[in-house]
């Protein structure tokens, strides 16, 4: 019988939680035989959704709150009060052995900060960050970190880079993913001093990580770099950009098609390069941001995800439990930390 790996749901988190967290489950399962869930939530709700969408019962277990933690919530309300909420349970559930990975599409600020509470941070990492797969020119590229760090030191930087590597690898199974530093211009004099102390540490690991150099915003879309690595601030910044200027070329394009009978009919040709096109950009492919650094798998399903969009997070997840995401950042730290002259990246 083959081996099956424990995914842990928050099934009330989320714009559309229950339903559409219930139906990602469904998909993932008959994607993923070797799987089985421990969902969190109000089982008078979940229990009659999983028999209407027919979800095997053999393939999940029903864990009973009726506390939710809401959108609104501030992160320390949440921690004081949320310690029987669907979110919390659900996490603990990792950091109590029963499960490999968390999944919630709930509160971010709550789930970053109980997810550190409860499972702890890897040691030799100062910080989590919040990592995301995105689409580029070349294939799908890995950010970090995107929002949970507005400021960082050289050393925070240094450990996403170690973090961004092993989760590239196992993620995609390659090895040797292309490093880049976010900065204002490619020119080792440019950014601030964090940053080009950040480009050195880097620079003396050559034999462990591949090292690009600084890359500009810019360089994302055109992924000139599989992992990319910058402050929270800079990297959130870029994912809005990258978004916006999705949703801007998505709708223009529809705008100028309905024009004219002209454009409809330059649709109808194009229709299948522009459906391969959407396939391969479309954003729901991409949900579920890791927090990475912690001592457990915690993943943050969109808000407002589809089922297929929390189907995706858990395809991430999964990958990352299986792939022993945690105990290979602890590794690569470890042996990145007994390098010469690299114990202390505060040091320029």
């Amino acid at each position: 019988m083959e081996k099956q790996t424990v995914i842990s749901i928050d099934a009330m988190g989320g714009d559309f939680a229950p339903r559409s967290v219930m139906e990602g489950v469904a998909l993932a399962a008959k994607k993923h035989k070797d799987l089985f869930f421990f969902l969190f939530g109000n089982e008078d709700i979940i229990a009659p959704i999983a028999q209407e969408i027919g979800l095997d019962k053999s393939r999940y277990k029903i864990h009973h709150t009726t506390a939710v933690i809401k959108g609104t919530d501030k992160p320390s309300l949440a921690i004081r009060t949320g310690r029987d909420s669907s979110m919390w349970q659900a996490i603990m559930a990792v950091r109590n052995g029963y499960a490999k990975a968390v999944i919630s599409a709930g509160n971010t600020g709550a789930l970053m900060a109980m997810s550190k509470i409860c499972l702890g941070m890897i040691p030799g990492i100062d910080r989590p960050a919040i990592a995301a797969i995105l689409p580029s020119q070349t294939g799908p590229i890995v950010c970090l970190d995107l929002g949970a760090n507005a400021e960082c030191d050289a050393q925070n930087l240094v450990e996403f880079a170690i973090m961004g590597d092993v989760l590239y690898k196992v993620l995609f199974g390659k090895e040797d993913p292309v490093i880049g530093l976010l900065n204002i211009g490619s020119e080792e004099t440019k950014g601030r001093e964090e940053i080009r102390t950040a480009a050195a540490q880097l620079k003396e690991a050559a034999q462990h990580l591949n090292f690009k150099g600084f890359v500009e915003g810019n360089d994302i879309a055109l992924g000139n770099a599989q992992v990319f690595v910058s402050d929270g601030f800079s990297g959130n910044i870029a994912l809005k950009t990258l978004e916006g200027t999705a949703k801007f070329i998505a709708n223009s394009l529809k705008q100028e098609i309905k024009k004219s009978p002209l454009g409809l009919l330059g649709f109808g040709i194009a229709a299948g390069a522009l459906r391969r096109f959407k396939k391969k950009a479309d954003p729901r492919q991409y949900n579920g941001a890791m927090l990475v650094g912690l001592k457990g798998i915690s993943v943050k399903s969109h808000g407002g995800a589809d089922a297929f969009s929390f189907s995706c997070a858990i395809d991430s997840a999964a990958r990352m439990a299986k792939n022993d995401l945690c105990e290979k950042i602890q590794t690569e730290m470890a042996s990145f930390m007994n390098l010469p002259n690299l114990s202390d990246t505060d040091e320029p």
